[in-house]
C-alpha cells in the first residue's frame, strides 16, 4: 500500500488558466486573506480559524429536522449544511463589506446587504427577502 500525503495548495500554486469562474477566483482570494490575517493576529487567532465549523451542529440539526421531509440527518449531512451556510454567510458579508467601505463605514448595514444582493447575480434568489 502506498501512503499519500496531502500538501496544502497556496493560491500561487494554482493554475490560473484553469480558474475560469469568478467563484474560484474569489475562493482563492478569501484563502489568501485568511492566511494574511493569521500572520498578523498570531497563533492564538490561528487556532480559531482551524476549527472545522463555526456554527453549532446541534442547532443546524434541529433546524434541519423542522422540515417535515427530513426525519433523520446524518452527522455528515449536518456538517456539510453547516459548512455551506458558513461559506454563504462569509461570501455575502464580504460582498456587502465592499459597499460599507464605499460609504466609509466599518459596520455592515441592511442597505449594504441590499446592494450586494442587487448587484451580484448569485444572490438573485434573495431579492425582496429583506423587505
Amino acid at each position: 500500500m502506498a501512503a499519500t500525503i496531502a500538501a496544502p495548495v497556496t493560491p500561487t500554486e494554482l493554475d490560473h488558466d484553469r480558474c475560469g469562474s469568478e467563484e474560484e477566483t474569489r475562493g482563492a482570494e478569501v484563502e489568501e486573506e485568511i492566511q494574511q490575517q493569521q500572520q498578523h493576529t498570531g497563533p492564538a487567532a490561528a487556532v480559531t480559524h482551524n476549527r472545522l465549523n463555526k456554527l453549532p451542529l446541534s442547532r443546524i440539526k434541529t433546524l434541519m429536522k423542522t422540515d417535515p421531509d427530513v426525519s433523520l440527518a446524518s452527522q455528515e449531512s449536518v456538517f456539510i449544511i453547516a459548512k455551506a451556510t458558513e461559506l454563504f454567510v462569509e461570501m455575502i458579508a464580504k460582498d456587502a463589506l465592499v459597499y460599507a467601505q464605499q460609504g466609509k463605514r466599518k459596520t455592515l448595514q441592511r442597505k449594504d446587504l441590499d446592494n450586494a444582493i442587487e448587484a451580484i447575480d448569485e444572490f438573485a434568489f434573495l431579492e425582496g427577502t429583506l423587505d
